[in-house]
């Protein structure tokens, strides 16, 4: 028996290979899956209601860009359009809805994405794991996560057949590379299954990382794992300061004068 063949080599080519991906695991990743307006370039924040994908090119725009873009126009009497393409802004759903099928044709991840989503909500599990599974090898790191939904529910999406069955294994693959995207639910998500396996150390680390990235939720695990003795004194001070720093860097006096007139509409009753 060759050396590369012994059972010895085998283990520690395997033991190698799970250090290397822990490497890459547990990087704090630069921005959140949700990356940067296009026009502010200010990181999105995490809050899901704070940006919006425009159809026509994909792009997550933030809401004081909107806020401001939606303003100028009213001033000015102008035609409504994509604060970042400049294409006129769709009249109707429908035609929202070819604008993004344009995206999907192009193969946007994004465009892909969002059709995935689209077919989840309509009650298409079949279309919905068939289009996040082409955006997720597209790099599309929302979809990642999207899958690893599916695979934790398995038939509990679809009692009459099943689109995917439950697989734990491709359920926290699916986590892992959302995760490594910047995807902070996604982190926590793991942080749960670590928790699950009685990993505290690795539990501890996940939800130390989305925490930096700026997810409050994060944060109070790592407070109580500190109160636990499980995060050392060092890490917490690490921790809320890097927590602090992101979330301060989604702040602009543009996105607080959008979320102050939001605020206001949503006082009166008025649709966000």
């Amino acid at each position: 028996m060759s050396e590369r063949s012994s059972p010895e080599h085998k283990q520690s080519c395997k033991k190698r290979m799970a250090e290397l991906r822990d490497e890459v695991l547990f990087a704090q990743p630069q921005l959140s899956h949700r990356g940067e307006c296009p026009i502010c370039c200010l990181p999105v924040p995490l809050d899901a209601a704070k940006s919006h994908m425009m159809a026509c090119c994909s792009k997550h725009i933030c809401s004081g860009c909107n806020y401001k873009n939606h303003m100028r126009e009213m001033e000015q009497r102008l035609q409504p359009k994509c604060p970042f393409g400049r294409k006129p802004a769709p009249k109707s759903q429908a035609e929202a809805d070819q604008d993004n099928l344009k995206r999907v044709n192009a193969n946007d991840p994004f465009a892909i994405a969002e059709m995935g989503k689209c077919c989840r909500d309509a009650g298409d599990y079949e279309g919905a794991v068939k289009y996040f599974k082409k955006a997720a090898e597209l790099g599309n790191v929302n979809a990642h996560h999207e899958l690893a939904v599916f695979y934790d529910t398995g038939m509990f999406y679809h009692k009459g057949g099943g689109v995917v069955e439950k697989n734990h294994k491709k359920f926290v693959y699916h986590l892992e590379e959302a995760s490594i995207g910047g995807h902070a639910l996604a982190r926590c998500d793991l942080g749960g299954v670590e928790k699950m396996k009685g990993n505290t150390e690795r539990m501890m680390k996940h939800y130390m990382i989305a925490a930096k990235q700026g997810d409050p939720p994060a944060l109070d695990v790592v407070k109580v794992g500190y109160s636990m003795g499980h995060v050392s004194k060092e890490d917490l001070a690490s921790t809320l300061r890097e927590h602090q720093a992101a979330v301060d860097a989604t702040k602009s006096a543009q996105r607080e004068e959008a979320d102050a007139f939001f605020a206001r509409a949503a006082e009166r009753g008025a649709f966000r």
